[in-house]
């Protein structure tokens, strides 16, 4: 009898455990990680959802988006750049007098709030005149320069230093008491007295009379620059010592 052939038997595979499939990225029955899908996405909605023209119109949005950030960064700098334009005087590298009036102002508030007094030097440069006369406007720019650069040099960080107008500067002298306002007023006075200005390889003797007040924030500012202007010219009139307002005490 003649014996068939039997086909081969195929091997089966296993069958799968009941229950959930194993999450993505987990290893599978054979061991092996299943590698995750990368996804991308743009203003949070996932690329492979968006149409050509939809991305198309999105970058764009972003990128107007990004040139106002840009236009607004620039305005704010040009701001930053125009109000400190309008603090500074036109000539000399100290603030003008709608800023001195500003700071001192600030000061006198924080004198009332504080109960610590503060105080206010004003000089005034007694030769303007003669220096303008006789050597010309440039050599008294010099001279106003040349006070300007002593009383920055002789103050702290917290004190201010402003022109008034013409010939005038005022310095804030921030929480110094009466006492220790004149001592400093004289201190910048004999500053700039000693050391003259130059101006084309000549020396210019430069002179100042000054005046100070110190205020407890009662006041207004004006009544501050009132009192401590009336200093200043009792002694650019009399040629002597230091003459000081008392505190509060100003004169109509």
């Amino acid at each position: 009898m003649k014996i068939s052939s039997q086909s081969p038997v195929r091997a089966t595979t296993a069958p799968r455990a009941a229950g959930r499939s194993a999450p993505a990225g987990k290893a599978g029955p054979a061991g092996q990680a299943a590698a995750a899908v990368p996804t991308t996405s743009l203003m949070g909605i996932p690329t492979e959802e968006l149409t050509p023209k939809v991305r198309v119109a999105i970058e764009t949005l972003m990128n107007e988006v990004e040139r106002l950030r840009r236009d607004l960064d620039e305005v704010k700098h040009q701001n930053s750049h125009l109000e400190k334009l309008a603090d500074e005087d036109s000539l000399l590298p100290v603030i003008n007098r709608r800023a001195f009036v500003r700071e001192l102002s600030r000061a006198m508030s924080f004198a009332q709030r504080y109960t610590q007094p503060s105080s206010l030097a004003f000089f005034d440069v007694n030769n303007m005149k003669t220096i303008n006369d006789e050597l010309g406007h440039a050599a008294g720019d010099a001279a106003l320069m040349h006070v300007a650069e002593m009383l920055l040099e002789h103050v702290r960080h917290s004190d201010v230093v402003g022109r008034l107008g013409g010939d005038e500067f005022g310095v804030v002298l921030a929480q110094a008491d009466e006492d220790a306002a004149l001592r400093k007023t004289e201190e910048l006075a004999a500053a700039i007295n000693n050391q003259p200005a130059i101006w084309n390889g000549q020396e210019i003797k430069v002179a100042v009379a000054h005046g100070q007040y110190t205020f407890s924030g009662k006041e207004e500012p004006s009544q501050a620059l009132l009192a401590a202007d009336q200093a200043m010219y009792r002694h650019k009139r009399c040629g002597c010592g230091p003459i000081t307002v008392p505190l509060g005490l100003i004169s109509a």
